[in-house]
């Protein structure tokens, strides 16, 4: 192979530093050479494939012809280091730090709150530092495109763009310090003067932007750009050589010699391929040098694009272009900037060609179909030139094109329209922005001049076959008639005949995508009918025209109760103090777990999974992998000394499967390797054989029809369901399903396990929200006592319940290897791979019967729940448990029955995830009272407020409570949203307009905090208090985004009166604080603030004598003697009898109310969140701007869930959906255009620390008032076509469930496949 051989020296600078690199490895990425070989570890690895914006970085180069630079974000993750040559990096250690001075954008983020566990923040950093160094004023659209390929798991994005919005020209409002009364919002009273309310930051604090202290461009650099000659470049790896050859002579001999090898410039797409498919080439060459492949030259017809400039170069092109030709010239330079604003993410567009666009030739291209409908062409060269049209017989098939393998595309002929000519193009994508489309579409018509009779069409479509394809004959049907609703009406049924689909066709959508070919054509007669109009070639009136989605994010309100004058000054409680770390997330100083420098020896560990989900295993072949370079040993269960399984709810589950496996993902052993790279290929080259069993089972239907059920099966019954039943005027019996979701916290599963080197102790660092839970695993694992194991956790990126349970599967597994090596192991799971292994939240499938009066009073109510729990029991039967103890939700039912199963699948096996179960049940109990609303045809928020608790109440499980809180959240929400006038005006806006509808809907929640069993719910702190009067707390709880460490800092200083920069927290171990409980269950703050508040009062007593010695001393002074202090404090009895059915399995209960505005396109589904207003009881605040940041982030998380977050398995068993490419979580597109958080004044709760509520999980259910909004939006549509009552409608509400559910005349075209008759391409589990 290549290996051995002397390659160039690669020549670049990082963050004005020099790097020269003579064994420059064309595998490698620049993202492992940042974090592994510079120790430059600010640069985030989320996904490894362009998807997240973790890793962006800020590229630069100098333009010698015109003497210019450029500068660039990009995915460091996908960005090859021999691509690098001749530029400079910059990354977030590059722009400031604590050490010197902090950047501006570093500044406004934390300080506005924008980061939360703050993995995520660097790759905002850079993102917004990279458009400020080219547009130091930019306006709110330029910073959501900036931000749109950059994704946060925590915040909600909303203090994140408010951050960004004070570099802003129209930021100096009162708006952008989210001020309640705003001079534009129309609801200050200038004649009042109203106390001032208290505001989360202060813009007039921030530093200036000074584009003049930005790093220069390195002279070297520019010098060495300048060289006349410039020479080929040749660098050789391990398995793999780089060529970069300068001339496009050389680039043809080169690609004559070698025509199988690609051609690389953004890597976007061979990139993925590499990593994900395992893909190799012995050759890359890189043509980014070739002068040839970047010229741009215009001539009478249209323009010539060298095929090797970025998307985004070409997009400022078309900019550029379109104002200096009249309008009917630029139709098509108009629809491809267009498309082009909407394809990837500015990091991907950036770097990604338009010549490597075209010939990876994607089924779903979003360019391809417009190129083609506009005639486009590209000029290619081998040993001649020639022009070739892309047309349909340019596309061959899934990434094949009509070129020969020899042939390499120069430039691409845009040509410009002609009078009677229009262009569109259409995308629908499962998200706004950042996502491929589901069907894309270039469509092109030419009248002559004054007629509305068609002379020519084009009609090109994306995602309706293996490339793009032509609809010719509905064109040839266009072709020479008028151009009106008969023709078109045609036109359908033979798209229809023309563009066929398989019912199992791959990627799924079969009816929408069908549908979309039928509706986005609709959407360009409309379009055209339109402009035939405006240039008075018909007088016809023209139906409705169908604006675009609106999408400018307002500024919004964030209402909380000011401290009250007489607190001090120095006590920081119920203040809006930023986050301790956020500073350190801001720069990339915050260490977390794979930030941990490498110890000399370290191993890294790699997992081999089984590929069948119900088989025997017969054999297990590691020889081959033992042979590769740098594979050390390979560890399976013959290895583990100790347990070879963990106990879960009286359950055994295996850490490796032996003789069966259960589910596709399950693990089976392990590689230990000297890199990354090695244990990837060392996994990849260890043979599994299996002995397939029968009959997997992996839908919930298929576990009820064969009794496939964990146990104990849990019920619940309060009154007489049954006699209750024959009293009531109506019945209504209903079901329900709602898909999983994955956690996507940003840092995957991270831990590091390293041999102290005696007596078998060892340092385990890890990311896990439950430290002592690891500490026992390990011990238990190797047999060892727990006293040998020391966990740390310094911080979290991100969990949500997923980092308790699997966490300790796979750090058991890690100390085995480090124990068999005697080395330090390390294992960070690639995103696919955590994707596979560590399962999510419950899909949940409900039956209902619930009977009522015709006043609208529920009486009697029968649930039936039934969760895909998986493989093994994990926490399933809690989560169905949490599910029946909440099924009340705030309605006083006489008559309540529920029962819940969880479910054996052979799927990977869900575990707890953020609310644990109660947001799967509760969409369930309010979809039952919106059906109750629909039968009897009155506002669903009626049927809610004739059936809340009122008055002093008792719960179905026997607890009493008062409501008035949660009455008084209600009505507050209801006048802070300005309901009535708002559903008035969305009800006249629906009868107004034929293809967007609106909906409006308002849903409450009440959430039991804490743990039901009373043991979880202790807690304990360690005070030290040093000679020179500086404190370390140490408690029980884990950082990871919900700003535990940052309340627990505020709490010390109320009670040993010091101000907080006197008091630190390093982090979170079990040989400080023993015997912790999960931080889960939104209870962290609730007891470990208890904690230390006792520790603090203890000692602050203890100091008292010497305060009385010198009454005018200082705090220093007074610290004659060290303290320690080590408060252990016991949790609330709580507890549930399911024999009695009665408990108290929560120490109380926190109140919300959400009500959200929607607008949905009816032909495409696609929808915007156009307003939401949040008023929560969460008691008094520690600290609001952490609270408000977990409520909206919470928020978004179930918006996410409700609307847009998809799990696809195969018929197999397999997740298709393993990254962000294929799994949608919400990103700053879906962010509520207005998103107003108001927490309810003067509320009390004397069962918590300072009065205040546990708030990180309640608020997820809250995200289905937008799923109900598009519900209401759908009913509306449907309306339109005679439809009214109760519909199904299940969660997520995609735009396929949405657009299908309204039922449009194009919908109602498309013939659908009966179930059975056809191997769907995906499961409905």
């Amino acid at each position: 192979m290549s290996a051995g051989k002397q390659g160039d020296t690669l020549c670049f600078f990082i963050n004005g530093k020099k790097v020269t690199e003579d064994d420059a490895d064309p595998e490698t990425m620049l993202l492992s050479f940042l974090r592994e070989k510079l120790r430059l570890t600010g640069t985030k690895s989320g996904c490894g494939g362009g998807g997240c914006g973790a890793c962006t970085v800020m590229v630069s180069r100098y333009q010698p012809a015109t003497k210019t630079f450029t500068h660039y974000s990009a995915n460091a993750c996908l960005l090859p280091l021999c691509q690098l040559h001749g530029a400079a990096v910059t990354t977030v250690e590059g722009i400031g730090s604590t050490k010197t001075t902090i950047h501006p954008v570093q500044e406004r983020i934390a300080k506005a709150h924008g980061s939360q566990c703050g993995f995520c923040t660097p790759g905002m950093v850079m993102s917004m530092y990279a458009l400020l160094r080219n547009k130091p004023q930019p306006t709110m659209e330029d910073v959501t495109q900036a931000l749109a390929g950059n994704l946060c798991r925590c915040t909600g994005y909303r203090p994140i763009v408010d951050g960004c919005r004070t570099f802003c020209q129209e930021a100096n409002c009162c708006q952008a310090n989210g001020d309640a009364n705003c001079c534009r919002n129309g609801d200050g009273n200038p004649e009042k003067p109203e106390e001032e309310k208290p505001r989360l930051f202060e813009k007039e604090e921030f530093l200036p932007l000074d584009p003049t202290q930005e790093l220069i461009f390195p002279p070297e650099l520019i010098l060495m750009a300048e060289t006349a000659n410039p020479e080929t470049l040749t660098f050789y790896g391990e398995r793999t050589t780089w060529v970069s050859p300068t001339s496009l002579e050389e680039l043809v001999q080169l690609k004559a010699k070698h025509p199988k090898a690609p051609l690389v410039m953004g890597n976007t797409n061979i990139g993925p391929d590499i990593k994900f498919k395992g893909v190799l080439h012995p050759l890359i060459i890189s043509p980014s040098r070739v002068k040839e492949l970047f010229e741009v030259s215009e001539t009478p017809q249209g323009v010539w694009v060298g095929a090797g400039c970025s998307l985004s170069e070409v997009r400022s092109l078309l900019e550029k272009l379109v104002p200096q030709f009249p309008e009917e010239k630029t139709e098509l330079l108009r629809s491809l900037n267009q498309q082009l604003g909407n394809l990837g993410n500015q990091q991907i567009r950036n770097v990604a060609s338009l010549g490597g666009n075209i010939v990876s030739a994607y089924p779903n291209s979003d360019l391809n179909p417009v190129l083609a409908a506009g005639n486009c062409k590209v000029s290619v060269i081998s040993r001649g030139r020639r022009e070739v049209p892309l047309n349909q017989d340019f596309f061959m098939g899934f990434g094949k094109t009509i070129l020969n393998p020899e042939e390499i595309v120069v430039s691409v002929f845009i040509p410009f329209t002609r009078k009677g000519e229009f262009v569109r193009a259409f995308r629908q994508a499962p998200r706004k922005e950042a996502s491929f489309a589901t069907v894309s579409t270039g469509m092109r018509v030419f009248f002559s001049e004054g007629s509305r009779v068609v002379q020519d069409v084009s009609l090109y479509y994306g995602g309706m076959g293996p490339t793009t394809v032509s609809a010719a004959k509905t064109c040839t049907a266009i072709v020479a008639k008028p151009w009106d609703d008969e023709t078109l009406s045609k036109a359908y049924d033979i798209i229809l005949d023309e563009l066929v689909l398989p019912p199992s066709a791959p990627g799924g959508k079969v009816e929408f995508r069908r549908s979309l070919t039928l509706s986005l054509l609709f959407k360009f007669h409309l379009e055209v009918l339109q402009k035939l109009r405006d240039t008075n070639v018909i007088k016809d009136e023209v139906p409705e025209k169908i604006w675009p989605l609106p999408r400018e994010i307002q500024p919004s309100l964030q209402e909380f109760q000011a401290v009250s004058k007489d607190q001090s000054a120095q006590d920081p409680v119920g203040r809006p103090i930023m986050h301790r770390s956020a500073v350190g997330h801001a720069t990339g100083e915050a260490v977390y777990c794979d930030d941990i420098p490498k110890t000399d020896g370290e191993l890294f560990l790699g997992l081999v999974t089984s590929s069948r989900a119900h088989a025997k295993i017969t054999a297990v072949d590691v020889s081959q992998a033992l042979q590769l370079p740098g594979v050390v040993d390979v560890v399976t269960a013959h290895d583990i000394p100790g347990m070879k399984f963990r106990p879960m709810s009286g359950q055994e589950e295996e850490l490796m499967a032996e003789t069966e496996v259960s589910c596709i993902g399950q693990i089976i052993c392990a590689v230990v390797a000297d890199s990354r790279a090695h244990a990837k290929r060392g996994v990849a080259a260890v043979k599994i054989s299996y002995e397939d069993l029968p009959d997997p089972v992996f839908t919930i239907e298929e576990a009820i029809e064969k009794s496939s059920y964990y146990e104990p099966r849990r019920s619940i019954e309060r009154g007489n369901v049954t006699e209750a039943f024959e009293k009531v005027d109506q019945i209504y019996e209903g079901e329900m399903r709602m898909g999983g979701q994955e956690h996507f916290y940003m840092e995957t599963q991270s831990m590091l396990v390293v041999p102290v080197g005696e007596e078998m102790e060892f340092d385990v660092y890890v990311s896990t929200q439950s430290p002592s839970a690891i500490q026992e695993a390990v011990a238990e694992t190797l047999g060892i006592s727990s006293n040998r194991v020391t966990c740390h956790v310094k911080r979290i990126g991100g969990a949500f319940g997923g980092k308790v349970t699997k966490t300790s599967h796979l750090v058991s597994i890690t100390s085995v290897a480090a124990l068999k090596t005697n080395r330090a192991v390390r294992c960070v799971l690639e995103r696919g791979d955590d994707m596979l292994i560590t399962g999510g939240r419950h899909p949940v499938m409900a039956r209902y019967k619930v009977g009522f009066m015709n006043d609208g009073r529920i009486v009697a109510a029968d649930m039936e729940y039934f969760t895909n729990a998986g493989n093994t029991i994990d926490e399933s039967v809690l989560v169905v448990e949490k599910m029946l103890v909440h099924m009340d939700n705030v309605y006083n039912i006489p008559n309540l029955r529920g029962r819940g199963a969880a479910c054996r699948t052979n799927l990977p096996s869900n575990t707890a995830f953020r609310g644990f179960g109660v947001p799967q049940g509760l969409l369930m109990v309010e979809n039952m009272v919106n059906d109750v609303a629909a039968v009897l045809g009155r506002p669903a928020d009626e049927i809610r407020e004739i059936n809340m608790y009122r008055g002093p109440s008792v719960t179905h499980y026997k607890l009493e409570f008062s409501p008035e809180n949660f009455l008084r959240c209600w009505d507050e929400c209801k006048l802070k949203c300005d309901y009535s006038a708002r559903r008035k005006a969305v009800d006249q806006f629906n009868q107004q307009s034929r293809w967007k509808k609106r909906g409006m809907s308002i849903i409450p929640i009440k959430y039991g905090v804490a743990f039901a069993e009373s043991f979880l719910n202790q807690a304990a702190a360690l005070v030290h208090i040093y000679k020179d009067g500086s404190v370390l707390v140490t408690h029980g709880g884990t950082e990871m985004g919900q700003g535990i460490h940052t309340k627990m800092q505020q709490v010390a200083s109320r009670e040993l009166h010091i101000p907080t920069w006197k008091i630190y927290i390093s982090e979170t171990s079990t040989n400080t604080v023993p015997n912790t409980c999960p931080s889960a269950a939104s209870f962290g703050t609730d007891a470990n603030g208890m904690a230390v508040k006792n520790a603090c009062e203890i000692l602050y007593q203890r100091l008292e004598p010497v305060r009385k010695k010198n009454p005018n001393g200082t705090w220093e002074n007074s610290e004659t003697v060290s303290s320690v202090f080590l408060c252990v404090l016991r949790g609330e009895d709580l507890y549930m009898d399911w024999e009695k059915m009665e408990g108290r399995p929560g120490a109380y209960f926190t109140f919300g109310v959400s009500c959200s505005e929607v607008e949905l396109n009816c032909l495409t589904g696609d929808y915007r969140t156009l307003r939401t207003d949040i008023m929560v009881d969460i008691g008094r605040s520690v600290n609001p701007s952490v609270d408000i940041g977990q409520i909206e982030g919470a928020f978004m998380q179930g918006l996410g869930l409700y609307t847009l977050e998809e799990l696809k398995f195969s018929p197999s068993g397999l997740l298709y959906t393993r990254g962000p490419s294929q799994y949608k979580i919400p990103a700053v597109c879906d962010v509520p255009l207005r998103f107003n958080v108001y927490l309810l004044p003067d509320s009390d709760n004397p069962h918590a620390i300072y009065s205040s509520k546990g708030i990180g999980e309640p608020v997820v259910f809250l995200g289905s008032s937008v799923f109900f909004a598009i519900k209401d939006a759908v009913a509306a549509a449907r309306s339109d076509s005679g439809l009214v009552g109760p519909f199904t409608f299940s969660s997520p509400a995609t735009p396929e469930r949405a657009c299908l559910a309204c039922n449009s005349q194009f919908t109602q075209k498309i013939p659908t496949s009966k179930p059975g008759s056809f191997k769907p391409w995906a499961l409905n589990i």
